[in-house]
């Protein structure tokens, strides 16, 4: 017999991520298994069992190939004809954290358990953040696998 949790059994946990030079799909993959809670032995797919992930050094995330300058996300503003499209390297100059955050929204659940899965990423520009009270655990990206960082 399958034991589920109950909602007062559940706890929440923080790390911390720096993505300097970090591929963005690779550390996207990662995110998204935390925040869902996949990497617990308790997952339960119908509840919001995931941990809290805090990204630091946003401006400094990589993508692998020519990405940056032709890959395109699409949105469409609700009118005849309003489909608009951004490449990253103009998307980032923007809102910096926004690429990231578009790939980790793709990997979760649509609805509103994805939705508030997705309210569990923290994303800052620079080093510092205002979550330092909650004693994160560090993950180093680059220890995980060599194909996560590209080094110049």
């Amino acid at each position: 017999m399958t034991k589920f949790l109950k909602k007062d059994q559940l706890s929440s946990d923080w790390y911390e991520i720096d993505a300097k030079n970090v591929v963005v799909g690779r550390l996207a993959t990662v995110i998204s298994k935390i925040i869902r809670g996949k990497n617990k032995t308790t997952f339960t797919p119908h509840m919001d069992d995931g941990d809290f992930v805090v990204v630091k050094n946003i401006e400094q995330i990589k993508f692998t190939g020519k990405k940056f300058q032709n890959k395109k996300y699409y949105r469409h503003t609700g009118y005849p004809g309003g489909i608009k499209e951004i490449t990253p390297e103009k998307l980032s100059k923007k809102k910096p954290g926004e690429t990231l955050k578009l790939a980790v929204k793709r990997m979760l659940p649509t609805g509103v358990l994805g939705k508030k899965q997705l309210t569990k990423l923290k994303i800052y520009t620079g080093n510092k953040h205002p979550h330092s009270a909650q004693n994160l655990k560090v993950i180093e990206i680059s220890n995980l696998n060599n194909k996560n960082i590209i080094r110049n």
